[in-house]
């Protein structure tokens, strides 16, 4: 690991030594001498101006036989009755994409108490092969046992990609396991691409969605990275292809020291994730009463009213009806922004939908540079004329 030597014979006044360090990470020890504590930031400021009293020393692994490790990973998450989420289809159809660039097979991981549906499934979209880890300690997801079946896989057949669909499940289980092979994982990824040399190229927003951090992991496989629902799209199903290959754990491995004393479906609720038509509320709508409004034109549309992060942290709708990088990702075919600046942080959740019309006074808004439709105007103007011409028009189909 990289670090900053120092060398005490060059160091005439400790004091001047330790200010050259913007963050205070050079402390002063019992002894007399200096050290460098947890506050560094690697930024190398007392190397530049410490007259050679500091030096960065570059411990760097020289890397990882690349060779070695084969094939794109998906782990697919799976429920209790053997169903696969619906991320793990997604995520198949771009393993197959990035694997084709290099000449890898793609893989599947499927982990539970009833995987034989499961895995003809996750051969019907793409996988060359799937491995199946079935055991009754597996019908709930607890991390230990999952964690332990998944480092089993990838210890025994060294995928160098490592796909993982971005639920509550998986970013429990995603990071536990990149720990164990004291390798890289990158979350919530929005674009994924594959180089010549098996690199994984990991695209994500970063600094609360102001740019968008490019992330390689080139000393260490395998690489990890997370995507939430709806980024990709589901590949069109295919003929039954591939092979499953069955892995076993020893009980010790299975054992968890969870215990699921019950488990008590949920109501089935229809998220904004598969709605086909959104309406959504931005900042341009000026009061909580006035989502009426889009609740109408959504209603005409067969869809639903969504909303940006702003409305949401005002308390008008619930957060379960936000998009962007804190709230849902969707996909819809149809969405009508309403008054939506367009920020980064929120075009990274919907930036998938088939045709956006968007409605806003200023004509340089970022959001008509992705919408495929822009309506420069007042939204309280245009709105009830759309609702007029889908009402007419209905009643002239009649």
């Amino acid at each position: 690991m990289s670090h900053i030597r120092i060398h005490m014979d060059k160091i005439a006044d400790t004091a001047a030594a330790k200010a050259l360090c913007p963050f205070g990470a050079i402390e002063e020890e019992p002894g007399g001498g200096l050290a460098i504590g947890a506050g560094c930031r690697m930024c190398r400021a007392c190397v530049r101006g410490g007259g050679g009293a500091f030096e960065f020393v570059d411990d760097s692994a020289p890397g990882v036989d690349k060779s070695a490790w084969r094939g794109i990973a998906v782990v697919a998450e799976l429920s209790p009755e053997g169903k696969v989420h619906p991320v793990a289809l997604e995520l198949l159809g771009k393993a197959r994409e990035l694997a084709a660039a290099i000449g890898h097979p793609v893989l599947a991981v499927a982990m539970g108490a009833h995987t034989a549906e499961a895995a003809r499934t996750l051969l019907g979209y793409g996988a060359d092969e799937v491995h199946v880890y079935e055991d009754p300690a597996l019908e709930f997801f607890r991390i230990e046992p999952y964690a332990n079946a998944l480092e089993d896989f990838i210890r025994s057949v060294r995928p160098s990609s490592v796909l993982v669909g971005g639920t509550a499940n998986g970013r429990s289980l995603a990071p536990r396991v990149a720990a164990r092979f004291r390798t890289g994982l990158t979350a919530d990824c929005t674009v994924l691409g594959m180089s010549p040399s098996t690199d994984l190229d990991q695209i994500r927003p970063a600094y609360g969605g102001n740019i968008m951090a490019h992330i390689n992991t080139p000393r260490h496989r395998p690489q990890f990275a997370t995507v939430r629902y709806k980024v990709f799209s589901i590949p069109f199903k295919s003929a039954t292809r591939g092979k499953i290959v069955r892995h076993e754990l020893p009980p010790e491995k299975l054992a968890s020291r969870i215990e699921i004393l019950e488990c008590r479906p949920k109501a089935a609720e229809k998220g904004i994730e598969e709605a086909e038509v959104l309406v959504v509320c931005g900042r341009g709508v000026r009061n909580p009463g006035d989502i009426a409004l889009l609740e109408s034109l959504a209603a005409q549309l067969g869809g639903r009213v969504a909303a940006t992060r702003a409305v949401v942290e005002a308390g008008w709708i619930d957060s379960k009806f936000q998009i962007g990088l804190s709230g849902r990702t969707v996909k819809p075919k149809l969405m009508i922004t309403c008054g939506v600046s367009g920020a980064i942080q929120f075009v990274a959740g919907m930036g998938g939908s088939e045709t956006i019309v968007a409605i806003n006074t200023d004509p340089k808004a970022p959001i008509f540079k992705v919408a495929h439709v822009g309506l420069v105007g007042d939204l309280y103007t245009i709105v009830p004329e759309l609702v007029a011409k889908i009402k007419a028009k209905k009643e002239a189909a009649k």
